[in-house]
């Protein structure tokens, strides 16, 4: 027995195509399914990597007498959040108003207009954990449906209203000018809340806060500020040896359970690799600790072994079980080290500590730098013996704005590190999502899978990419990337902004829904809006275009008390307010890009951690940036400007070394 979500495209979905409840996907068949039978809907967002999602499939949806009380009752959607990112916002604000928590796999109730009147995240089959019987719930809910209908109709809209406050949260907020004490006041909060013992933020569960981490860089680069370097190392030092870093394999689980960052939740994801990938990059520059080093090239070199389609594209997901079993793929025994290691074993279960999970364990790293380069080879057996294991599930879409992220990642390691396979991945990442993702009116689709691109592009489709795009640009020089970057955020401007400043989630010919939503705040990946206002400003320096800088500072100045209230949750905003407080320095270099004059030049500009440079390359007019320089007596020459005032070119390395140093890099 089959249902309707055969015919879609989401490994999520496709995983419930078989179960007796007859999903619908999201769509106006199933809202007018409901209006015609009078029935309210069940809806259902998850996403393919989340454990407690496959649990309440098993235990409710696979289950035949559960189903026909949704059957009879409900008209019963099933939505990945991953796919429809807008649908997920808007029901899972409802969800947090009605219950004040909110989580996946996320169940909400709705009108046949798609009001939300009762919501809860898993639900049990049975009463457990102080959590209502999963069927009980079904009967309560078509029984109110029944007998209390006004009050029903007359709760949903209360609830809408409190999710449209929140969403026009920003209208109420006073403009400002910008200013440095933002920043200031944001690290003072951070400091207050920064676990000292463990690094990190606040108590169990812990997240990586790549966003946080990446602005206490900047900071401490722009002020010397020694407390900023201090919270971000220790973090990223204490998530690198816990077991939320994959030991062995590569890239980060989604989160830590404990405070210590040893025991996490399994699932990879594409876009925690790519942001915490950037972080360690950046953190390597500061500190030159070659742990971070490590760290960056596991991490891509796992995206580039396991999480890579051929065509380019970057996957979005590993599963959090295999074999029914959540992290069974990850988990080790004393005695399975020994099988494998023989007599190094003694060795490695002393630098390395398996941590308790499962009556097996997790492994972790507490011992020396030394230590674990002595070790490399004892890890590559482990790993070469782990892959004859059942892996987990594999989802095989491919987002726009989390490719944007990684692409980024890509481009800038490939530049900073050497690595040419990080440039070809990044340049073969950057042609597949503007041929397969981007239709013929310049338009951005927001997933493929199997050669089928749908669901119209949301904000963070065009900001990320357009972000990934830029950083292509600096580490090849290819003025088609810097063009494409462009004219995404022109697309953006003209589709998705608001009267007001800022930016809508959806463009302005989505699909209606119960209301346009507008995501301020960081979550998992940076906010559409942070993301815009930083890729304005650096589009502005390459584009010698102002007006993108007044765009971004519009949508900065109301946002100021938020950030520097509530660092935590706008780190993508603090680098943008970082980067506009700035005075912008910008590096152009003119000359032939495959010379060696013009390497020479350009590799200055990548030797040390520099955030608030622009870099751009080539002949003269390839971009904005180099109009109207040119090469001095038949050498590439180095133009460098702070704010609006330009030095004398310069033709040799050293010379622009001393330049970049007496002018900073903007902070």
């Amino acid at each position: 027995m089959t249902n309707r979500l055969t015919k879609e495209t989401s490994p999520y979905l496709l995983q419930h195509a078989e179960n007796p409840v007859d999903w619908y996907p999201w769509g106006e068949e199933a809202f007018q399914k409901a209006r015609s039978e009078d029935k309210p809907i069940f809806l259902s967002i998850g996403y393919s990597a989340c454990h407690w999602c496959h649990v309440m499939a098993h235990e409710s949806f696979e289950d035949q007498e559960i189903a026909a009380i949704l059957n009879e009752h409900f008209v019963s959607i099933k939505v990945d959040r991953e796919e429809r990112p807008d649908v997920d916002r808007i029901y899972m604000n409802a969800v947090q108003a009605m219950t004040g928590s909110g989580g996946w796999p996320l169940s909400v109730f709705l009108t046949p207009e798609g009001v939300p009147f009762f919501g809860g995240t898993y639900f049990p089959p049975e009463p457990r954990h102080g959590l209502p019987a999963f069927a009980d719930v079904l009967r309560a809910v078509a029984d109110a449906w029944r007998n209390r209908r006004e009050e029903i109709v007359e709760g949903s809209q209360q609830v809408v209203e409190v999710v449209r406050q929140r969403t026009d949260l920003i209208q109420a907020l006073p403009s400002e000018d910008l200013k440095p004490a933002t920043l200031s006041r944001a690290l003072l909060h951070l400091l207050d809340d920064f676990d000292k013992k463990h690094g990190g933020w606040g108590p169990a569960p812990k997240f990586p806060q790549p966003m946080t981490l990446e602005f206490l860089l900047r900071y401490h680069h722009g002020t010397g500020e020694p407390q900023a370097l201090r919270m971000a190392v220790q973090t990223l030092e204490a998530i690198a040896r816990g077991g939320m870093y994959d030991q062995l394999g590569g890239g980060f689980h989604r989160y830590a359970v404990d405070a210590r960052w040893q025991v996490p939740h399994f699932e990879k994801m594409l876009y925690d690799n790519a942001l915490l990938a950037r972080a360690y990059l950046h953190a390597w520059q500061v500190t030159s600790d070659p742990l971070f080093r490590a760290i960056v090239e596991e991490t891509l070199d796992f995206v580039l072994r396991e999480m890579t389609d051929p065509q380019g594209g970057f996957y979005a997901a590993l599963d959090a079980d295999s074999e029914g079993a959540e992290g069974k793929f990850y988990l080790w025994t004393d005695e399975e080290v020994q099988e494998v290691l023989e007599g190094e074993a003694d060795r490695f279960l002393v630098a390395y500590e398996l941590v308790p999970f499962e009556e097996k364990g997790i492994l972790a790293f507490p011992g020396t730098p030394q230590e674990r380069e002595a070790l490399t080879e004892a890890r590559r057996r482990l790993l070469a013996a782990r892959e004859g294991r059942v892996r987990p599930a594999r989802d095989e879409k491919v987002l726009t704005s989390w490719n944007g992220l990684m692409l980024a990642a890509f481009a800038e390691a490939g530049r900073v590190l050497g690595r040419e396979d990080y440039r070809r991945a990044a340049e073969q990442n950057g042609g597949f999502l503007l041929t397969q993702l981007r239709a013929a009116d310049g338009r951005l689709w927001h997933t493929w899978r199997e050669g089928t691109a749908r669901v119209p592009g949301y904000l963070e489709d065009y900001t990320h990419l357009a972000d990934g795009l830029l950083e292509l640009y600096q580490t090849t020089f290819d003025p088609r990337w810097y063009k494409a970057a462009r004219e995404l955020m022109d697309t953006a401007i003209e589709h998705f902004s608001t009267p007001e400043g800022g930016f809508f989630d959806t463009a302005d010919d989505h699909e209606p829904l119960i209301l346009r939503p507008r995501e301020l705040q960081d979550n998992a990946i940076p906010s559409g809006n942070g993301m815009a206002a930083f890729v304005l400003l650096r589009l502005a320096s390459l584009a010698a275009d102002p007006r993108y800088a007044e765009i971004a500072k519009a949508a900065l100045r109301p946002m100021q008390p938020l950030m520097a209230r509530y660092p935590l949750g706008f780190g993508q905003w603090l680098i943008a307010l970082d980067h506009a407080l700035a005075s912008p320095v910008e590096v152009a270099i003119v000359g032939d890009l495959a010379a060696e004059d013009s390497q020479s030049l350009i590799a200055v500009c990548s030797e040390e951690y520099r955030p608030c440079l622009t870099v751009a390359a080539g002949s003269t007019g390839a971009v904005p940036l180099l109009a109207d320089r040119y090469p001095i007596e038949g050498h590439a020459a180095a133009y460098v400007c702070r704010g609006f005032t330009c030095l004398p070119p310069v033709t040799e390395p050293e010379p622009l070394r001393e330049l970049l140093a007496s002018v900073g890099d903007g902070t």
